[in-house]
């Protein structure tokens, strides 16, 4: 049956776009397919149907969304190894590894998580994945980096993804990640407050944007853990999911992930890293049925616990 999806404006939303806060709202869905549902005439705003992308919301606005049955799969089904943390009948939690896109995209079209788990997540040959997310996205609620490591949640049904979606939305859901960093912040902890668009010069980069030209709100709460030397690992706690959120704000603080092909410096650190140097060790978040609490660990890679193990032995 069709996904029924209710939203409400708050007073800090007021004076968003229709599609840009609905993308935002719903993390799994990208914002052409949020504009494809509104040409669909799957979205009611206040009870009539809204035809405009660019609909200004309000405080107070109800926005009714339907979410079609998703079309059957073009994807092809991959025996690639999953490393499993939890999984039962509405949820799937995995520990990806580096170099693993999470779902398909122009150049990548097999190898990626969703391939793995349209093989993983099948009865007689059917995906059993929630199909919310659309044809390309099968079960796909948060995102991961194709090189960073770590915990991520996928619904394996629609109720789980509506419920883990809402969880996401409303900052109940808690993911934590492990980065090394380049120097030493000189302070213990922090929050990084600053809004976060698509790089003006280079589509492939995220970078600091006001909310007044198109950047989303984006906040990243931080703690030192351990200092090694002119390096620092730093736990990172999102209050928000942007694209390359922790590493676009650990440049804007002067201390890159190490390893950050697009963020951060080039040269070795004498570790084959495969990519930076970010790891989601936790996510923590309530069963979709059950309402009890999750919590999943992700053990690192061993290229993170080698890098740390070289650096320290620097010191």
């Amino acid at each position: 049956m069709p996904a029924q999806i209710e939203l409400q404006v708050d007073e800090e939303e007021a004076g968003e776009r229709l599609d840009a806060f609905l993308a935002e709202q719903l993390v799994d869905l990208s914002r052409s397919r949020v504009q494809k549902l509104i040409v669909q005439q799957q979205v009611i705003l206040n009870g009539e149907i809204c035809l405009s992308k660019k609909e200004l919301v309000q405080a107070g606005d109800h926005i009714h969304l339907t979410i079609p049955d998703a079309e059957p799969l073009n994807l092809q089904p991959e025996d690639i190894p999953l490393d499993i943390l939890y999984e039962d009948a509405e949820l799937l939690i995995v520990n990806k590894p580096a170099g693993l896109v999470v779902h398909p995209a122009p150049g990548h079209s097999s190898g990626t998580l969703v391939n793995a788990l349209l093989w993983h997540c099948r009865t007689d040959g059917i995906s059993t994945l929630s199909g919310i997310g659309g044809i390309q996205r099968p079960g796909i609620v948060h995102r991961l980096d194709k090189d960073t490591t770590g915990a991520i949640a996928i619904a394996k049904s629609d109720r789980a993804h509506i419920h883990l979606q809402q969880q996401f939305q409303h900052k109940t859901a808690r993911r934590d990640y492990l980065g090394i960093v380049y120097g030493a912040p000189k302070t213990e902890s922090g929050t990084v407050n600053a809004p976060i668009g698509r790089h003006s010069g280079d589509r492939q980069k995220m970078a600091i944007v006001a909310e007044t030209d198109g950047g989303r709100a984006a906040i990243t709460h931080w703690q030192v853990k351990e200092r090694i030397g002119n390096y620092t690992l730093i736990n990172f706690e999102l209050e928000t999911g942007r694209t390359h959120q922790i590493r676009v704000h650990t440049a804007h603080l002067g201390h890159p992930i190490v390893g950050d092909p697009a963020y951060g410096p080039k040269g070795s650190v004498g570790v084959n890293l495969p990519g930076q140097a970010l790891h989601a060790w936790r996510l923590r978040l309530l069963h979709p049925v059950s309402n009890e609490w999750i919590e999943a660990i992700a053990p690192a890679p061993s290229s993170f616990t080698t890098l740390l193990e070289v650096l320290r032995k620097r010191q």
